[in-house]
C-alpha cells in the first residue's frame, strides 16, 4: 500500500465538505494523481458499490471506524438508520413499539454515546410512556429518515477534533451536499407499509418520499431538497408487573392469612420477592413522520464554499391502551416458591373467603405527544492556498416534545369492577396466568348478577393527567484551520457550545367513584368494548387465563366524569419538575497526522490533545409538596400547594484529553493498528437535578409489617462526567475491494460513575398520618374491638374517627370509607429513602470484536458476519441483601451478526440476522430491583429488481419471525414487562432521473 499524502486537492475539498468538520482519512498519491486527471467525486450505487465505499473509509481512517453508505442518492440501506446501525460490529440498539430507537455500542447505553450531524453535536428530547419526562441526552434515531443520508460513521475511538460525549463511539451522520454530485437528479419514492400488529388502525399505510438535487452549469450555486413523510399504525399486547418488592424473609409473610400455605418455603434471611400485581394490556399507536432538508451551496471560486443547510422533522404520537389488572394485597392463602436462591412465588393465591369480592382493574390510559426538531447551520470553507484551510462552521438546532392534547401529554382513567371472589396467578409461565374467581352477585355491592363482566359492573375511580414537556437548544461555533504538508497534516480549532435543557412535569388528580364499590354501571353506555385480552397473544401459553376486560377511550370517559364530578379536563397541576441544565462548553484542539514509512512498511500515526471548559448551571422550579394524604388501605397520595420555591447551583469543570493512533501496513494489505485515547460522558439531567423529585408516599403504612418509607430522588449539580482510558488493538486483512476480516481487542477503565446513594431523611417537612397519635389510638381501639390489625381495618378506623362516623355502622367493608386522612402538626414528620448520586464507582469493560465480509468472485454472492464479546466487572448481585443499593453497569451484552447478500445484473437481495445477548437494563426499576432484557434475535430481509435504468421496485421485511421481547427480574419467573411482537412488511417503487 502506498503511504498517504496530504496535498490539497479538489476531491479532498468534497470528501472534506461531505465530512464537515469531523475526522478525514488521509488520501493516498494514487488517488491525489487520480484527482489531478479529473475533480469527479466518487459515486456510489449498487449494495456492493456502497460495500465498497465503506470499506475504503474503514481502511483508510485513524483509528477504529466503521461506517455504512448510501447505495445512491436517496436509498440508505435501511429506513431506520438505527437498524441499519445494528449491522456495524459491536453496535447494538434499543427498541421501542418494535423499531430501533437508540444506539449501544460496545456495551455502553445510549447516554453514554454522541451523535452527531455532519459533525455538529445533535439536541435530544423525548417523553417516555407513561407522560413523564426524559431524563436522557440520548438521540431519538426514530425521529430521522434516512433519505438524504449519505453515510453514518461511527468512531470508537477518541479524536481531538470530535465531539466529546461518546464514550462508547461518536456516531456522525453525513447528509449529500449538491455540489458533492453535479447536474440535476431527481429520486421520488412511494411505499405502502404493512405492520402486521394492527389491530384497529389501516393494515397498509403510506410512506412517499422525494429528493430533488440541482447545480448550475459552472457549478458554482447548487441546490437539494429531501421531504419524507410516513405513517404507521401498529399494536402490541402483553403483562407486567408494576412492583417486585424484595425482602430478606423473617418467617412471616405481611398480609397473608393465619393459616397461610408455604411450598418452598424460603429459609430465615433469604433474598425473597413479591408481587403488587399482574396486569394484561394492549395497546393500538398511530404515528406519523415528517422529514425535511433543505441545503443551499455557493462556491463563486474554487477556493471558497458556503453550505448552508436546515434539517427538519416532526413525529406525531397517539397511542391508546387499556390494561385488566388484579391487585395482591390481602388475604394471601397460598404461596408456591420457585426453589431459587433468590426466591418468587411462581404459584400464588388469595383467597376473599367471607369478605365482599374486591375490584378488577381496569384501566383506560392514551398517550399524545409531538416531538419536532429543526437545525439550521453554516459552514464556510476557504482554501488560502495549497495547503492552508481555514473553516467556519456554525449551527442552531433545538430538539422539543411536547403534549399534543388539552389533557396534556398522558391521561389515566381508572376503572374497577368489584367481581372478584378470589385471584391466583401462575408465574411458573413465560405469560403468568391469571386466574380470577367471577362473582358479581354479592347482595352487599348491588350489583347486576347475570354472571357476565360486563359494563353495568364497572365504576370510575382516580383520574390523572400528566402534561410533560423537554425543550434542548444547542448553539455551536467552530473555527478549524488545517495545514498540510508532504508528509501529513496539522489541524487546530476552539469551539463554543452552548446547551439548555428545559423539562416541566406536571401531574393533576381528580377522585371520581369508588372502584365501582358504590357506582357499578354509572357511565353512559357503549363507552366500553368488551375485549377479551388474551385473544392478542399468539406465541405464548394463555390457557386457563381470565381474559375478560374492555377497551375504551380513555378521553371520552374523562370528558364524561369531568362534567359528572365537576373538574375541568385539563392538565393545570401544579409542576412536579421544572428543571433547566445549562452547560456552556469551550473548548481548543490540536492534531498531528504523520505518515510514512517504517522498516519499508508504510504507517500512519494521529496524535492530538483537546482541552475543555465546561460551566454548568442547575435550577428548578419546584412546586413544593405540602402533604401526603393517606386516601384508603395502601394508597397515598402527595398533594401539592399553590407556593413553588426555586433552586439553583452552579459547577464547573476542564479536562484535557490526549488521543494516540498509528496503524502499519505490516505485509501487504495487512494493517494493524493500536489505539489510546480519553473520552468522557456527561451526566444525565436527573443527576444534575438541583432539587428533590419524584417524592412518593409509603406503600403501606408504617405502623405495619412490611412497612416502606416514603421515596424521593435528588440529583447533584456537581457530579463531573465519566472519564475513560481507552486502549484498542486490531489486525484487519483486506484481501479484495469488498472483502476484509478483522480482529480486535478494547478496553475502556471508567471512573467517575454516578451511584446511588440512599439516606434516609425527611423532605418538605413532610408528615405521617399513619404513625401519629390518632393512628395510635386506632390501633388500640381495634385492639379492644379484637379486630385484626391491617391496613384496610387501621385505615377506616382513623378516617371514621377523623370524620365522626360510627364505626359499628359502617358497611361490612371498611375502606368503604370516603375519606381521605390528612397529617397534621401532631403527626411525626416522615421518612423518606432519598436516593442521591455522588462520582463513587469504577469499571473496567473489555471484549473481542471479530468481523468477515466477502463477495464470492463474481456470482454476485456475499456475507458479512461479526461478534462482539463485552465483559465487564461491575455487574448485578441477584441473592444480596435489597436494602443495600447497588452499582452495576446497564447495557452489557454479547452481540453478533449474520448478513446473506447478492446482488447481480438488476436484482439484489439480503437477508439479515441480528442477536442480542440477555443484559441487564435497569439496576433500579422499583428501589433497589434489577431489570434483564432477554436474549433476542431478529431477522430482517430486502429483495430489490432494477426495472430500468431509471426505475427500481423493492420489498422489505422487518422482525419477519415476529419475535418477542421480555424483561424480568432477579429470577426469569419474576416478569417485569412481556411484549408480543409482530412482523412488518414495505413493499414499494423508487423511480429516479
Amino acid at each position: 500500500m502506498i503511504q498517504k499524502r496530504f496535498i490539497k486537492t479538489k476531491v479532498a475539498t468534497s470528501l472534506s465538505l461531505i465530512l464537515g468538520a469531523t475526522a478525514l482519512p488521509a488520501i493516498s498519491a494514487e488517488e491525489v494523481n487520480q484527482a489531478e486527471e479529473s475533480v469527479e467525486v466518487i459515486t456510489v450505487t449498487g449494495m456492493r458499490s456502497s460495500i465498497k465505499e465503506s470499506t475504503r473509509l474503514k481502511r483508510d481512517a485513524s483509528g477504529v471506524v466503521d461506517a455504512i453508505s448510501a447505495e445512491d442518492i436517496g436509498k440508505f440501506p435501511d429506513t431506520n438508520l438505527a437498524e441499519s446501525l445494528q449491522r456495524i460490529t459491536g453496535v447494538s440498539i434499543d427498541r421501542d413499539n418494535g423499531e430501533g430507537s437508540k444506539v449501544t455500542v460496545r456495551g455502553f447505553g445510549p447516554d453514554y454515546n454522541m451523535v452527531t450531524l455532519n459533525g455538529r453535536t445533535m439536541p435530544a428530547s423525548s417523553l417516555p410512556g407513561g407522560g413523564g419526562v426524559s431524563n436522557s441526552r440520548a438521540f431519538e434515531f426514530s425521529n430521522l429518515a434516512s433519505d438524504a443520508v449519505k453515510s453514518v460513521s461511527v468512531y470508537k475511538t477518541g479524536r481531538a477534533n470530535t465531539a466529546t460525549g461518546g464514550i462508547g463511539a461518536v456516531i456522525n451522520i453525513v447528509t449529500s451536499k449538491p455540489l458533492d454530485n453535479p447536474g440535476t437528479h431527481v429520486s421520488v419514492g412511494a411505499k405502502a407499509l404493512i405492520d402486521t400488529s394492527n389491530r384497529v388502525g389501516n393494515d397498509v399505510t403510506p410512506e412517499l418520499s422525494g429528493l430533488f438535487s440541482w447545480t448550475d452549469d459552472e457549478e458554482k450555486f447548487g441546490a437539494s431538497l429531501s421531504v419524507n413523510s410516513q405513517k404507521r399504525d401498529s399494536s402490541t399486547s402483553g403483562a407486567f408487573v408494576n412492583e417486585w418488592r424484595t425482602s430478606l424473609y423473617d418467617g412471616t409473610i405481611p398480609q397473608a392469612a393465619s393459616d397461610i400455605e408455604l411450598i418452598n418455603e424460603p429459609e430465615i434471611g433469604q433474598v425473597y420477592s413479591m408481587p403488587s400485581d399482574l396486569r394484561y394490556f394492549i395497546s393500538d399507536q398511530e404515528r406519523e413522520r415528517t422529514n425535511a432538508q433543505l441545503t443551499l451551496q455557493f462556491r463563486p471560486i474554487q477556493a471558497l464554499t458556503a453550505t448552508l443547510d436546515y434539517t427538519y422533522s416532526k413525529q406525531d404520537t397517539f397511542q391508546s391502551r387499556a390494561e385488566q389488572s388484579i391487585w395482591m394485597d390481602v388475604y394471601k392463602t397460598s404461596l408456591g416458591f420457585d426453589g431459587e436462591i433468590s426466591t418468587t412465588p411462581v404459584d400464588f393465591n388469595e383467597e376473599r373467603r367471607d369478605q365482599a369480592p374486591r375490584d378488577l382493574g381496569l384501566a383506560l390510559q392514551e398517550l399524545n405527544q409531538v416531538n419536532e426538531n429543526d437545525s439550521i447551520g453554516l459552514n464556510i470553507q476557504y482554501d488560502v492556498n495549497d495547503y492552508f484551510t481555514l473553516t467556519f462552521d456554525g449551527h442552531s438546532s433545538s430538539a422539543e416534545s411536547a403534549p399534543d392534547a388539552p389533557y396534556g401529554s398522558w391521561v389515566n382513567t381508572g376503572l374497577g369492577a368489584n367481581i372478584v371472589a378470589g385471584q391466583s396467578v401462575d408465574y411458573s409461565k413465560e405469560y403468568p396466568t391469571m386466574h380470577v374467581n367471577f362473582d358479581d352477585c354479592d347482595a352487599r355491592r348491588g350489583l347486576n348478577c347475570n354472571g357476565i363482566l360486563d359494563q353495568d359492573d364497572v365504576g370510575t375511580s382516580i383520574l390523572d393527567m400528566r402534561s410533560s414537556s423537554q425543550k434542548t437548544d444547542i448553539d455551536e461555533f467552530r473555527v478549524i484551520g488545517a495545514y498540510q504538508f508532504e508528509e501529513g497534516s496539522i489541524e487546530f480549532g476552539i469551539e463554543s457550545r452552548s446547551m439548555e435543557s428545559h423539562s416541566i412535569q406536571s401531574l393533576t388528580r381528580h377522585t371520581m367513584g369508588n372502584w365501582g364499590i358504590e357506582n357499578p354501571g354509572e357511565l353512559p353506555d357503549n363507552y366500553l368494548t368488551p375485549i377479551d385480552f388474551t385473544s392478542e397473544i399468539n406465541d405464548f401459553d394463555k390457557s386457563g387465563a381470565f381474559n375478560q376486560g374492555f377497551t375504551g377511550s380513555a378521553s371520552q370517559v374523562g370528558e364524561w366524569a369531568a362534567g359528572e364530578y365537576g373538574f375541568d379536563f385539563i392538565a393545570n397541576g401544579a409542576a412536579a419538575t421544572n428543571r433547566t441544565i445549562k452547560e456552556d462548553i469551550t473548548a481548543a484542539f490540536f492534531q498531528l497526522d504523520l505518515a510514512g514509512e517504517l522498516g519499508g512498511r508504510p504507517y500512519n500515526i494521529s496524535a492530538g490533545l483537546r482541552f475543555e471548559s465546561t460551566d454548568i448551571t442547575s435550577s428548578a422550579n419546584v412546586a413544593l409538596p405540602n402533604a401526603v394524604a393517606w386516601e384508603g388501605n395502601q394508597d397515598f397520595n402527595v398533594r401539592f400547594g399553590e407556593g413553588m420555591q426555586d433552586f439553583s447551583a452552579k459547577a464547573d469543570y476542564d479536562h484535557l484529553l490526549p488521543s494516540f493512533d498509528f496503524d502499519i501496513e505490516v505485509m501487504d494489505n495487512v494493517v494493524t493498528r493500536f489505539s489510546f485515547s480519553k473520552t468522557i460522558a456527561r451526566p444525565t439531567y436527573d443527576q444534575l437535578s438541583a432539587a428533590a423529585a419524584d417524592v412518593s408516599g409509603p406503600s403501606a403504612p408504617t405502623t405495619l409489617p412490611g412497612a416502606q418509607l416514603g421515596t424521593a430522588s435528588s440529583g447533584n449539580p456537581g457530579l463531573v462526567p465519566l472519564e475513560s482510558d481507552n486502549i484498542d488493538l486490531s489486525a484487519e486483512w483486506y484481501f479484495d475491494e469488498t472483502s476484509y476480516v478483522s480482529i480486535g481487542y478494547y478496553e475502556k477503565r471508567v471512573s467517575n460513575f454516578a451511584g446511588r446513594q440512599p439516606v434516609v431523611e425527611n423532605v418538605y417537612g413532610l408528615r405521617d398520618a399513619t404513625a401519629g397519635p390518632r393512628a395510635q389510638a386506632a390501633m388500640l381501639a381495634l385492639a379492644e374491638l379484637g379486630e385484626e390489625l391491617t391496613d384496610s381495618n387501621l385505615f377506616a378506623m382513623v378516617a371514621a374517627t377523623e370524620n365522626n362516623v360510627d364505626y359499628f355502622s359502617m358497611p361490612a367493608e371498611q375502606f368503604e370509607v370516603d375519606y381521605d386522612v390528612m397529617p397534621n402538626n401532631d403527626d411525626p414528620l416522615m421518612d423518606f429513602t432519598v436516593t442521591k448520586f455522588v462520582n463513587n464507582k469504577e469499571a473496567k469493560i473489555n471484549g473481542f470484536e471479530i468481523a468477515v465480509q466477502h463477495f464470492f468472485g463474481e456470482t454476485g454472492f456475499g456475507i458479512q458476519a461479526n461478534y462482539t464479546t463485552v465483559s465487564g466487572d461491575v455487574g448485578f448481585d441477584n441473592n444480596a441483601d435489597p436494602t443495600v443499593t447497588q452499582f452495576a453497569l446497564v447495557g452489557l451484552s454479547d452481540t453478533a451478526n449474520l448478513v446473506l447478500m447478492y446482488e447481480k445484473d438488476n436484482f439484489q437481495a439480503r437477508l439479515a440476522y441480528n442477536w442480542r445477548d440477555d443484559f441487564l437494563n435497569s439496576q433500579a426499576r422499583y428501589i433497589n430491583e434489577p431489570a434483564y432484557t432477554e436474549e433476542y434475535a431478529q431477522i430482517d430481509f430486502n429483495v430489490a429488481y432494477q426495472v430500468n435504468e431509471n426505475m427500481s421496485v423493492f420489498i422489505e421485511g422487518i422482525n419477519i419471525t415476529g419475535e418477542d421481547t421480555r424483561i424480568h427480574g432477579r429470577t426469569a419467573v419474576q416478569l417485569w414487562n412481556l411484549a408480543e411482537q409482530e412482523a412488518r412488511y414495505a413493499v414499494g417503487a423508487r423511480y429516479t432521473f
